[in-house]
């Protein structure tokens, strides 16, 4: 699969535009979010191989090793090659709830954020949304220290760690929220959010409406006709493989594993 440059995966607002997205529905319009064209020009939705990716980073499903493991972990390590395992070994590991950021190496981004999410546990469901904000979080502020103006998220915790994905979405919609809502929202000028491997469809309708999402028919209008031809055309190239669902065979790096501690950052 050939590498996808961020600037061709299409944005909310183009999606809407497209057609392609259409906006969840709330039983009281007094609950239904104001629109925010800033956020749908800077979302973008991504469906595939994260390793392919050029952006500025791209956050990885870490565990507290940071040594590598299965599914999403794993394919990164061994996309990125041996010396990210080497450095990442120098770091100590990381806490649950945070992330850490290393060279990307062989991947085509430039940077790799290592965020460690919860194992869920509905008994201690607050925790575990606190560790899952947590990794969003420190995610973004890892990127912006790094001066990354672009990154993709990976489905933390959605996988092996049980998270399910009703509950992580609005979660993570919140963190990410704040973030772009704070004093170094503006230094990111795309994101990118997963659409598969946790977070399906109607997860993704909750995502584009709580972040200011529009719907198909009262979607922004395009700047000019010759913009919105280009960006049609450009959107239609993209088409990302799905997400392999089953764990690699391999005896990769370590398995993942979770030690309770406190947030961490780097």
């Amino acid at each position: 699969m050939a590498v996808i440059p961020a600037a061709e995966i299409p944005t909310v607002s183009l999606l809407y535009r497209l057609k392609k997205l259409t906006p969840a529905t709330f039983d009281s319009p007094a609950v239904a979010p104001k629109p925010s064209q800033s956020f749908n020009d800077r979302i973008g939705l991504i469906r595939g191989d994260i390793t392919k990716l050029e952006v500025d980073a791209i956050v990885n499903a870490a565990n507290n090793s940071l040594l590598g493991g299965g599914g999403v972990d794993g394919a990164i390590h061994r996309a990125a090659g041996p010396k990210l395992l080497k450095e990442c070994r120098k770091l100590d590991g990381c806490d649950t709830g945070s992330a850490k950021c290393t060279a990307a190496y062989e991947l085509p981004c430039k940077k790799v954020i290592h965020a460690v999410g919860p194992v869920y546990n509905s008994q201690f469901k607050e925790e575990s949304e606190e560790d899952l904000a947590g990794c969003y979080t420190t995610s973004l502020e890892l990127a912006v220290r790094n001066n990354c103006k672009s990154i993709a998220f990976s489905a933390l915790s959605t996988g092996v760690y049980g998270y399910p994905s009703h509950d992580a979405a609005p979660v993570a919609i919140k963190a990410v929220k704040e973030f772009l809502e704070g004093e170094d929202g503006d230094k990111l000028e795309k994101m990118l959010m997963p659409t598969t491997t946790g977070y399906q469809l109607e997860a993704e309708g909750e995502w584009e409406d709580i972040e200011g999402g529009e719907s198909a028919e009262n979607g922004p209008a395009p700047a000019d006709a010759k913009k919105y031809a280009e960006e049609e055309a450009e959107a239609s190239k993209v088409e990302l493989p799905e997400v392999p669902t089953g764990e690699p065979a391999d005896d990769g790096p370590a398995a993942k594993k979770q030690k309770p501690n406190s947030d961490e950052k780097s």
